[in-house]
């Protein structure tokens, strides 16, 4: 069993800037791919970013890509949201999940484990 806690989330103006962190407990998820979703009001859960195990593999939203950037630090069992220039439209509750099986991918259904989320919010 794996239990992951977000934190790192609060409002900012639009092109500012957050980082959200990804704390695992109970056991390590140094072997485990660690996935980053988000959700917004009235809309479905969408994928964000995600990270190998071994964090040589990355994967991102069209929507993201050049904006965000995804890490891990084994050392801290921890996997980091870095979030730059952001819009209002990435306004969300921001989910981690880890899967212990496969590579980094966008699948949710795969991710065994998920957090509670953080909250972001990007005004203009």
């Amino acid at each position: 069993q794996v239990q992951l806690e977000e934190s790192g989330g609060g409002a900012v103006q639009a092109g500012g800037s957050l980082r959200l962190s990804c704390a695992a407990s109970g056991r390590t998820f140094t072997n485990y791919a660690v996935g980053w979703f988000r959700q917004a009001p009235g809309k479905e859960r969408e994928f964000v970013a995600a990270i190998s195990w071994s964090g040589e593999s990355t994967d991102y939203a069209d929507s993201v890509k050049g904006r965000f950037t995804i890490s891990r630090d084994g050392a801290e069992n921890t996997v980091y949201l870095q979030m730059n220039s952001l819009k209002p439209e990435d306004t969300a509750l921001y989910y981690c999940a880890a899967d212990p099986i496969h590579s980094a991918h966008s699948g949710s259904a795969w991710y065994e484990w998920w957090g509670q989320g953080t909250q972001v919010t990007v005004s203009s």
